[in-house]
């Protein structure tokens, strides 16, 4: 064996040399061909190479001077190198690409480039280990097959160095554990695994006509075996053309495949047939193919196979390796699935190299080190990398703060008094202070933390497991100087801390200080001082309690009266302005219409007249049995517009027999009773731009029974109104449709109700708000109109169980900026309320309150209602009252509206009913007298 490795060896190294000779005798005629050809260059064409060069050169420089400016930019980085290598400036060329490579994760295509230049520069065999250190870096950045087969490849070369067979073994193993898997690509590797072991076969398998001796047979035995568990592990796998490997092997295997192998063969094709849509569509789709490198994970996340998971992320990622969210998921997975050290801290080191803007994956690398036991200094450091990534906004470095100091606090004994952990997390709160103020708020313009919760958690530390509440108190004295003195929620958080661990003094202290400072919610403070000096205090301070709350919010309704009154004066002056600007409007467009009207409208006056002289002056003829009078024909085609149809409009052509009519009649009745009330629901509440309502709705309700017909309400131009009605075939079907009643469809609650005929039952109501405080639920204002529902629960949460979230929205879908929270009980709901309230989402400041609706508009005389509110509702016709209000019935025929209670006018008594509206009898008038 080694005497034929040897001879092998040997025969490579002439073989080398034979090339390399050749190579040099190609050079050296090249440059032979150079130098003849040297003589026939023109002069011109010298200057035009020159100046390339210098251009190339200078191009070169100016990208050499940006990276010293913004070592950053990737595009200037790939530019640079591509130019180098066109130059051929091979010592700057490998500079540029170390360089890059130890900012960003270098391409499959840039890192093969790299390769491949390395070897032809080093092809000695003491240079062959430089060479080696670099594929170990490049198969860090992505899990690439063409780099592992060219690693693999590179590696046969040094078969022939001691141990170097087993070497190139262990190579291809790697690669097979990183990409056998691959669909497409994994198949390039097996086989070349199984040419370098065919390759090794030959060469112990004894010359032709001699029987091999005992070692001799044994090694080649030993051989045959490696090759027969390549095929059997290959077979296993579903790969792409697996069924050539198959018939491959059947014809170099003797006795055939065996029954196990054959088994694990039609398992892996089964499984491969279940892939095949998902690589046929990775095959079709355009980069970067998210969606569908999605949809495949959720497939393999479904089957559960951690290596088959773990290479479709690694494809994915190879082709979205911009996206943050996909490396999210990725750590995740390993996180918590695999839980593989050698995995896990690889995969986060990459992520942050590949989106080092993105601090949760910073946040997730650091507790990953912790996790897994990384030392202290590896977690420093990695927290230092993330300091200088830089993050787009101020909270970020927040975020990326606090959850080192979580990992300081963790290392920390609080049971000794004083340690090099602890002085070393006190020494880390008050950098992150200082770089706060320092860095961050010079960059961004802002702290990032304007309720100091880094501050917050410091003191909470100093007086818990520090038993240092002197720090506390400083601290948080520090937090009400920056600002938060006017907030009630974080008096309550320092009166907290001191109940906990302070003394009654200083909560008393604390709470007289909030009365007296804050200003979102005065009377809750004033409500928890009060509790407190009933439960803990004296007369003398209950008192003095009193008397400060009693200031206090009188002095709060005088400057909310007075800001009540400027508001006023604001919104009448503001609606003058709009009722100044609709007026001149409406006067604008009078104007317009009689300068364009003129003669045109007196023309339009006499034709009529000489239509109404025509038809008053025609003579009169008897109509046959089929015909009609004209006056029948006008009412006909004139319908319920008056004298002239509007635009568009097509009168329906008359009746030519009484079979038309009664036919029209019959289907007229036939569409009445397809109506059923008891069978029926009304649906409403919809957002106006639902599409296809109709199939929508039909969808929803046929789970509560076979649905008959579908009546949506639309206005005149088409568009659906949001609302509508369902009937079902039959009425057993109307309990479980209303059980569907605040469902949401698409953003909005729908709202189901009993279909009834309100002119028959008009006391009848199904909609009951409540109009009382809601002390579990919470309304929020002023949320950024982009702010989902998932982001909401997230953001409320935090401070509690959450039942419900609401969006409120427009009729169009649109949303309002406004919010309902329900809490599990009332008081996470206040808890809510008094963290909430005043914060920032998004750039918006939201204010947060304990839902409180309005009441109904009722029928009684207030200074708010309008007494033309009060007049009683004139019953309309089918399409309503007409757009000018204009009664058609003569002055002298209109009945006197109802005098007002508690008159007496023309013989009418306010002793008597409402609805008597007899005239009066002489008894009554007798009454009277006495009466009087």
């Amino acid at each position: 064996m080694a005497a034929s490795s040897n001879a092998e060896h040997t025969h490579s190294q002439d073989m080398e040399e034979d090339d390399a000779g050749m190579e040099e005798r190609e050079m050296d005629s090249e440059s032979d061909d150079e130098e003849g050809m040297g003589v026939e260059i023109s002069d011109d064409e010298e200057d035009d190479t020159s100046e390339d060069e210098k251009e190339n050169e200078a191009e070169i420089q100016r990208l050499e001077e940006q990276l010293s400016i913004n070592a950053f930019d990737y595009n200037c980085h790939v530019d640079l190198i591509k130019l180098l290598k066109q130059a051929g400036e091979l010592v700057r060329l490998r500079k540029a690409r170390q360089k890059m490579s130890e900012l960003f994760p270098l391409t499959e295509e840039i890192w093969l480039d790299w390769l491949k230049d390395e070897i032809r520069l080093t092809e000695e065999e003491p240079n062959r280990e430089k060479v080696n250190e670099l594929f170990e870096r490049a198969i860090k950045d992505y899990i690439c097959p063409d780099i592992w087969l060219e690693f693999a490849q590179y590696s046969i070369g040094g078969m022939g160095s001691p141990g170097g067979i087993e070497s190139v073994r262990a190579i291809f193993e790697r690669a097979l554990t990183a990409v056998g898997l691959h669909m497409t690509k994994g198949q390039t590797v097996w086989e070349a695994y199984r040419e370098f072991e065919n390759a090794i076969l030959t060469t112990v398998q004894p010359p032709p006509g001699r029987i091999p001796n005992h070692d001799e047979q044994e090694l080649l035995n030993k051989q045959l075996q490696r090759i027969h568990t390549l095929f059997n592990r290959q077979l296993a796998i579903p790969l792409m053309d697996m069924e050539a490997t198959y018939a491959e092997y059947e014809e170099w295997s003797e006795d055939g495949a065996p029954e196990t192998v054959l088994h694990q063969y039609k398992n892996a094709l089964q499984q491969k047939e279940k892939c095949r849509p998902f690589e046929e569509s990775l095959l079709v789709a355009e980069t970067p193919k998210l969606a569908e490198y999605q949809a495949y994970i959720d497939f393999e996340m479904k089957v559960g196979d951690p290596a088959r998971i773990q290479i479709t992320y690694e494809r994915t990622l190879a082709e979205n390796c911009l996206v943050p969210d996909m490396w999210t998921k990725y750590t995740t997975y390993l996180d918590r699935q695999l839980k593989i050290k050698d995995l896990v801290l690889p995969a986060h080191d990459r992520a942050v190299r590949n989106c080092p803007w993105t601090m949760s994956l910073w946040k997730s690398y650091l507790q990953a080190v912790e996790r897994h036991g990384g030392s202290h200094q590896t977690v420093s450091d990695v927290f230092e990398k993330a300091l200088n990534a830089g993050f787009i906004q101020a909270t970020d470095y927040v975020e990326i703060w606090q959850a080192y100091l979580d990992y300081l606090r963790r290392r920390v004994d609080f049971s000794q008094e004083s340690s090099k952990e602890l002085e070393e997390l006190r020494g880390a709160f008050t950098r992150c202070l200082d770089y706060m103020k320092q860095d961050v708020e010079q960059r961004f313009g802002e702290s990032g933390d304007p309720s100091c919760n880094i501050m917050q958690i410091w003191a909470r530390i100093e007086a818990l497991h520090c038993k240092n509440i002197q720090k506390a108190r400083e601290l948080w004295d520090s937090i009400m100087t920056k600002g938060n003195a006017k907030f009630a929620n974080m008096w309550l958080e320092y009166y907290n801390l001191e109940r906990a661990y302070g003394d009654s003094a200083h909560c008393r202290k604390a709470l007289h200080r909030a009365v007296q400072c804050s200003s979102d919610y005065p009377e809750h403070v004033c409500e928890v001082l009060l509790t407190f000096e009933r439960v803990e205090g004296s007369l003398v301070d209950w008192d003095v309690a009193v008397q400060k709350t009693e200031t206090r919010l009188n002095r709060l309704n005088e400057q909310r009266a007075k800001v009540a009154e400027k508001e006023a004066i604001h919104a009448q002056q503001e609606e003058g302005r709009s009722e100044q600007r609709r007026k001149a409007k409406t006067d604008k467009k009078t104007l317009k219409k009689i300068q364009k009207g003129g003669r045109f409208g007196e023309k339009r006056k006499a034709d009529q007249d000489d239509w109404n002289d025509h038809t008053e002056h025609a003579p009169k003829r008897h109509r046959g049995k089929g015909e009609q009078s004209t006056e029948e024909y006008m009412e006909t085609d004139v319908g319920h517009f008056g004298k002239k149809a509007p635009p568009g409009y097509k009168g329906s052509a008359p009746a030519n027999n009484k079979s038309q009519q009664a036919s029209a009649r019959n289907q007229s009745n036939d569409k009445t009773e397809l109506r059923n009330d008891s069978n029926s629901v009304f649906v409403s509440n919809m957002t106006y731009t639902l599409e296809e309502p109709d199939a929508k709705l039909r969808t929803l309700f046929e789970t509560c029974g076979p649905v008959k017909q579908i009546r949506l309400v639309s206005s005149n131009k088409g568009i659906f109104k949001g609302y509508g009605y369902v009937q079902f075939e039959s009425a057993v079907s109307v309990p479980e449709a209303l059980k569907l009643d605040r469902s949401e469809v698409e953003g909005r609650p729908m709202f189901v109700s009993p279909c009834v005929d309100k002119t028959k039952n008009p006391d009848f109501k199904v909609f009951k708000y409540n109009t009382s405080i809601e002390k579990h639920k919470i309304f929020i204002s002023g949320l950024p109109f982009s702010f989902t529902k998932e982001q909401l629960e997230e953001l409320c949460k935090q401070h509690g169980t959450i039942k419900e979230v609401r969006l409120v929205t427009y009729r169009s879908g649109k949303p309002k900026g406004l919010a309902y929270a329900e809490f599990a009980d009332e008081q996470q709901a206040t808890q809510a309320v008094v963290k909430m309230d005043g914060i920032e989402v998004e750039g918006n400041t939201i204010s947060v309150a304990i839902s409180n609706p309005p009441r109904r508009n009722t029928n009684k005389p207030g200074p708010s209602q309008p007494a033309a509110n009060l007049m009683p509702r004139q019953v309309q016709g089918g399409r309503g009252r007409g757009r000018t209000q204009l009664s058609l019935l003569p002055r002298s025929l209109h009945r006197q509206s109802a005098p007002a209670a508690g008159t007496v006018e023309n013989g009418t008594s306010s002793e008597r009913g409402a609805g008597d509206t007899r005239p009066l009898s002489n008894s009554d008038f007798s009454r009277m007298l006495l009466n009087k």
